[in-house]
């Protein structure tokens, strides 16, 4: 059992489905509303454990029953949420989703995320170091991604960062991690100077452009690759992201290939996508190698 270390955001997603999206100054009728345990951070743990992995997740809730919530979902999935810690007088963060023409639209409050800190971080270093893949995205304070590319770097432990939401990052972090997933939006304002092909040239084997339908690109140091996904009927595309980023870290830690483990990854976002919820749909670690 490898173990991933997960630094990041955990929400309530308040969700409405409706067969059209509005637009500006427009009100629409939709066809159910839920409430889910969401966050870019929370759904990457839950989904990593369910492929197999120790997981141990490091972030922050509100004091609300919202946060009890989500520390709860954390215990339902195995979790390890110890370093997860309330929040007073903070609300925990939302994910407002609307799920219509088969898409998402989100909008996120960050609340209780913004807590995450390098100085709360820090308290949790001796973790970190025993870890065999960190993952980190950007649904926390910008200042806490750049600490922990640092610290990364200097225990020599690998980490992977998913660079969502999207907003621009200095050389600095971009060199010090060892793997960043980008999507096609994110690469653009990533590598804003540079081409798509010329950022997957000088950053080889370490920058993989998730591309949806089309699978994920990567340069292997000789030519460019893609490794295609698979063809599902999707009916909620919420999390696949997630999935794909949790499925990626855990297959690298456990050392399979580059090939390999966007494979493996591919496969279980598209699982991901045909069933309701960010978690809600994300596959087991026998579903995912059944199917492949």
């Amino acid at each position: 059992m490898v173990k991933i270390v997960v630094i990041g955001s955990s929400s309530m997603d308040l969700v409405v489905t409706s067969d059209q999206r509005p637009g500006a100054g427009e009100t629409v009728l939709g066809r159910s509303f839920k409430t889910v345990p969401g966050g870019k951070g929370a759904n990457q743990a839950v989904a990593a454990a369910r492929l197999g992995a120790e997981v141990y997740m490091i972030g922050c809730v509100g004091d609300d029953h919202y946060g009890a919530a989500i520390l709860e979902n954390f215990k339902q999935n195995a979790v390890d949420a110890t370093n997860v810690e309330p929040v007073t007088h903070t609300e925990s963060g939302t994910a407002h989703i609307i799920l219509a023409e088969g898409d998402n639209s989100i909008v996120v409050v960050k609340g209780a995320n913004d807590h995450v800190t390098p100085h709360y971080v820090k308290k949790s270093e001796l973790l970190i170091k025993q870890a065999n893949m960190v993952l980190i995205q950007q649904e926390i304070p910008e200042e806490t991604v750049e600490y922990v590319s640092e610290l990364c770097q200097e225990l020599d432990v690998p980490l992977l960062l998913n660079p969502a939401p999207a907003r621009p990052l200095s050389k600095k972090v971009i060199d010090s991690v060892s793997y960043i997933t980008p999507n096609e939006h994110e690469a653009a304002v990533l590598f804003d100077n540079l081409s798509t092909e010329s950022a997957l040239k000088q950053y080889s084997n370490k920058v993989f452009i998730t591309e949806g339908k089309a699978g994920a690109r990567y340069f292997d140091g000789e030519k460019e690759i893609t490794v295609p996904s698979y063809t599902v009927e999707a009916i909620d595309t919420t999390g696949a992201g997630d999935t794909f980023n949790a499925a990626l870290a855990v297959a690298l830690a456990e050392g399979k290939s580059i090939n390999e483990s966007l494979q493996f990854a591919n496969r279980a976002a598209s699982l991901s996508v045909t069933k309701f919820g960010a978690q809600g749909g994300m596959p087991n670690r026998t579903e995912v190698e059944a199917s492949l």
